[in-house]
C-alpha cells in the first residue's frame, strides 16, 4: 500500500505528458481550433480531477479512457451553460452522441496518412498568418507538450517571451476564427517547413531533455520519428527535407540506448558501447538519407543528416571522418547563422586541427554564454591541453546551469579528475 501515492502520481503525470496532445488534438478538431485554450483547459481540468479521484478509487484500467471521457464530459456542461449552446436538451443529447462516437471527418484517399488528429492540428498551428516562431512554439505546447521552459530551451530564450508568444498566437487563432481542417494539399508546402521545425525540436527535446530527472526522453524522439514518418509516406508532404530530417532522427535515435549507463550516467560519444547502437534504425536512416538526395533541394537537414551518418558509420570513435563533419559544417554555416551551428563547427574544428584551434573558434561563438554545452566544451579542450585549473573553471561554470542529475554528476566527475591532476600546493 505505501506505493500506492507514488505509482499513482506517475501514472497520472506519464498519461497527462502522452496522452494530452491527443486528447486536445482530438477535442479541437471537434469544438474548433479557435477554442484552442478553451480546450487545453479542459484537459488541464480532466487531470485536476484525476488527482483528486485515482488516489481513492485506483487507477482506472483505461487511464487515457477515463480521461477522454471526463474531458468530454466537462466540456459538455461547459458549453451547457454558454448562452449561444444553451439548445433544447433532446439537441444537446444527439451533440453529446456525435462527440462521444469521436468522428473523423472523413478524407480523400491521398489525405489518408495525415488524418492523424495530432498532425492535422500541427498544420493547423502553422497557419501562414501566424508569425514562424508563434507557429513552432504553439505547436510544441499544444501539440507535444512541452512547456514555456522547455520550449525556451529549444529557442534559447526566456520562458517569459515564450509565455507571451503563446498567447498572442492563440488570440490570432480566435480572430481569424482557423478551422480544423487539413490545408489543400497545393498549400501544404507552404506549411511544412513549419511543422518538421516543430518535429525537430520536439525530438531534440527528447534526445537531450532540458529538464526532468533522465537525459533521455525516448517517448518524444519516437513520436516526433512516427509523425515525420506519416509526412515522408504523404505524397504532397513525402518532399526531400522531410526525408532528410526523418534521416537525421533515425540515425540520431540509434544510439540513444548508449547515450547513459545502466545508472543512468551520460557516456560521451567515445564512452559509448557501439554494439548498442540501433543498426535497423541506422540502414534505415541510410535509406531515407538517400531519398532526400532526389532534386536540387539542400537544407539545413540533409547537413545534418550527413554529420550523423558520419558518426553513426563510424567503426570506432578514433576513425570518425571529423574532415568530412567540418566540411558539412563549413556547408551548413552558408544556411543559417546559428550560434548552435557555429558552436558545434568549432567542436569539429578542434577535432580536425587539435584542441587549441578548438577553443580559438569557441571564441568566437556569441549570445551562449547561458548555454551548458559551451562551457563543457571549452573545459574539454582546456583538459585536453592539460589546463586542469581552466577546465575546472569551465566545467564549474557548466555545472551552474546543469538541470538534470546526470549532467550534475557528469560535471562534478570531470570537476574531481581536473582537481586530481593539478599539482598540489608547495609542490613542483
Amino acid at each position: 500500500m505505501s506505493d500506492a501515492p507514488s505509482s499513482t502520481q506517475f501514472a497520472t503525470e506519464h498519461f497527462f505528458r502522452h496522452e494530452s496532445a491527443r486528447l486536445v488534438a482530438t477535442l479541437a478538431g471537434q469544438f474548433g481550433a479557435q477554442r484552442l485554450q478553451w480546450v487545453e483547459d479542459v484537459v488541464q481540468e480532466a487531470l485536476v480531477r484525476a488527482l483528486q479521484t485515482w488516489p481513492y478509487r485506483g487507477v482506472p484500467d483505461n487511464p487515457a479512457a477515463w480521461l477522454t471521457q471526463t474531458a468530454r464530459h466537462l466540456a459538455l456542461d461547459q458549453l451547457r451553460r454558454e448562452q449561444r449552446w444553451n439548445e433544447r436538451e433532446e439537441g444537446i443529447s444527439a451533440e453529446q452522441a456525435r462527440w462521444m462516437a469521436v468522428p473523423l471527418e472523413t478524407a480523400p484517399d491521398d489525405d489518408a496518412h495525415l488524418r492523424d488528429d495530432t498532425l492535422r492540428l500541427m498544420f493547423v498551428c502553422c497557419h501562414p498568418q501566424l508569425s514562424a516562431e508563434a507557429q513552432i512554439a504553439l505547436a510544441l505546447r499544444t501539440l507535444c507538450g512541452l512547456s514555456p521552459a522547455e520550449i525556451a530551451a529549444a529557442f534559447v530564450t526566456s520562458e517569459a517571451a515564450i509565455s507571451k508568444r503563446l498567447v498572442r498566437a492563440r488570440q490570432r487563432i480566435r480572430e481569424l476564427a482557423l478551422p480544423f481542417e487539413l490545408p489543400a494539399a497545393h498549400d501544404l508546402p507552404q506549411r511544412l517547413d513549419a511543422v518538421l521545425a516543430s518535429l525537430y525540436l520536439l525530438f531534440n527535446e527528447g534526445y537531450k531533455a532540458s529538464s526532468g530527472e533522465h537525459l533521455v526522453r525516448s517517448d518524444l524522439c519516437h513520436e516526433a520519428i512516427r509523425l515525420t514518418e506519416l509526412l515522408a509516406t504523404h505524397q504532397h508532404t513525402g518532399l526531400p527535407q522531410c526525408h532528410a530530417l526523418l534521416a537525421l532522427m533515425l540515425l540520431s535515435a540509434a544510439r540513444l540506448p548508449a547515450r547513459t549507463d545502466e545508472a543512468g550516467e551520460i557516456l560521451r560519444l567515445h564512452e559509448q558501447d557501439r554494439s548498442l547502437w540501433d543498426q535497423s534504425f541506422i540502414q534505415c536512416g541510410l535509406q531515407h538519407l538517400q531519398l532526400s538526395a532526389r532534386g536540387d533541394t539542400l537544407t539545413e537537414y540533409h547537413l545534418e543528416a550527413g554529420i550523423a551518418a558520419c558518426h553513426s558509420t563510424a567503426a570506432s570513435h578514433e576513425t570518425t571522418d571529423w574532415a568530412r563533419i567540418l566540411a558539412l559544417y563549413d556547408q551548413l554555416m552558408l544556411l543559417t547563422s546559428s550560434s548552435v551551428v557555429v558552436l558545434n563547427r568549432a567542436i569539429a574544428v578542434g577535432r580536425v586541427n587539435g584542441a587549441q584551434s578548438g577553443l580559438e573558434a569557441l571564441a568566437a561563438v556569441q549570445g551562449l554564454d547561458s548555454y551548458l554545452s559551451l562551457h563543457a566544451a571549452r573545459g574539454a579542450f582546456a583538459a585536453e591541453l592539460g589546463q586542469s585549473q581552466a577546465a575546472a573553471a569551465h566545467f564549474r561554470g557548466a555545472l551552474t546551469l546543469a538541470a538534470l542529475p546526470s549532467e550534475r554528476s557528469f560535471f562534478e566527475r570531470l570537476i574531481a579528475e581536473c582537481e586530481t591532476s593539478q599539482p598540489q600546493k608547495g609542490t613542483r
